[in-house]
């Protein structure tokens, strides 16, 4: 059974898709304008099954959550949020898959609360040390609210451009224009000092007990694989790479099948 809701972390609402049950995943979406927790994880819920409980919010700034009043987005705060959502549902130990930035809250969580995250996939991810703001990136980041920017984002997040039709762009600036106003604050220029906010130092790193895997697809613009994914085999403990040749920024969405199989066994526990 899959439903959305809402429940207050910290006196903030947070909006989330929540499905199956089992062992607790918790799944963190990318930056991009219009990304929601749903939009972005509701198929690979599908194909984890119901024998695991996916918990996939939408970020503060993002689709239904709002930014806590007197706050701004950023790693801390996503990292906090994602703690305590994971606290007043009541859930002790959970796995951790991000996407892009959500990859970044997803090992910073993993420093901060080692006791409670299990393992953690992080999918073209950011947060690698001295990982510069990538064109497509920058672009992305600044993509206008309407079809014309739907489009040119889409055509960056994938190297096969038959997802992007017509429908997938009508789609993705409804959810842009919906989230205009709290994503205007989130990435203002110069948006470098985002990617810096976005990064994790050799230290912090480096004290991540949990197995890592790293997902990336071999042609991604937004976070090249060279820049973003294999700086992270030199400081993380526990960690192994899965490259997908003929892939863009998205590997779960172009590569559907393949992605739903390595999440799986990645995450069945011992």
């Amino acid at each position: 059974m899959t439903a959305l809701r809402t429940v207050p972390v910290d006196g903030s609402p947070v909006h989330l898709l929540e499905s199956g049950a089992g062992p607790a995943v918790l799944m963190l979406h990318g930056s991009g304008p219009g990304t929601t927790g749903s939009g972005a994880w509701a198929s690979t819920a599908q194909a984890l099954g119901a024998s695991w409980r996916v918990v996939a919010p939408d970020q503060a700034g993002f689709g239904g959550t709002p930014v806590p009043a007197g706050s701004r987005g950023g790693l801390r705060l996503w990292t906090e949020q994602a703690a305590g959502l994971m606290d007043a549902l009541g859930v002790e130990r959970y796995a951790v898959v991000g996407h892009s930035m959500g990859g970044a809250v997803a090992l910073a969580l993993a420093a901060a609360r080692p006791e409670r995250v299990t393992r953690v996939v992080a999918v073209s991810t950011m947060g690698a040390p001295e990982a510069p703001l990538s064109t497509d990136l920058d672009a992305v980041w600044a993509a206008p609210a309407d079809p014309l920017g739907a489009r040119d984002m889409l055509s960056r997040l994938f190297l096969d451009q038959a997802l992007v039709t017509d429908a997938a762009v009508e789609a993705r600036a409804a959810a842009m224009r919906d989230g205009a106003a709290a994503y205007a604050s989130l990435f203002p220029p110069p948006r470098s000092r985002w990617v810096d906010d976005l990064t994790l130092s050799a230290q912090t790193l480096a004290g991540i007990r949990a197995p890592v895997l790293l997902v990336h697809g071999a042609q991604d613009r937004l976070t090249p694989l060279d820049t973003a994914a294999r700086p992270l085999l030199e400081h993380l403990a526990d960690v192994r790479l899965h490259v997908f040749g003929r892939c863009g920024h998205v590997p779960a969405i172009e590569h559907p099948r393949e992605f739903g199989r390595l999440l799986s066994c990645f995450l069945h526990p011992d």
